[in-house]
């Protein structure tokens, strides 16, 4: 398993890592939208933000929730149109190593 991306936070200011996490919850709990989804949206804001490491794991997500490897692309496809072909750049070297 990778090191936190956060660990700095969290060593260093416990109180701002809780609120983190707790935003992250709100956002991805379980009611609404279906989980897939949300991963998905994330992951596509990530890519259009050149976030590689975010892209990635939010893609790992997405398909432990029951996207496909075809839902993934479609979301990069919307990113694209939305963002540019930057976002496609940021994908697909996040994507290299999982799909």
């Amino acid at each position: 398993m990778t090191e936190n991306p956060l660990k700095v936070i969290v060593d260093q200011d416990p109180q701002l890592f809780t609120l983190l996490e707790n935003t992250r919850e709100l956002a991805f709990v379980e009611d609404g939208i279906p989980l897939k989804y949300k991963f998905l949206l994330a992951m596509s804001l990530d890519a259009a933000n050149g976030a590689v490491n975010g892209v990635k794991s939010l893609a790992v997500q997405a398909m432990q929730a029951g996207a496909t490897k075809e839902e993934v692309m479609q979301a990069i496809r919307i990113t694209q149109y939305i963002f540019g072909v930057g976002s496609v750049y940021t994908a697909s070297e996040a994507l290299k190593d999982i799909m």
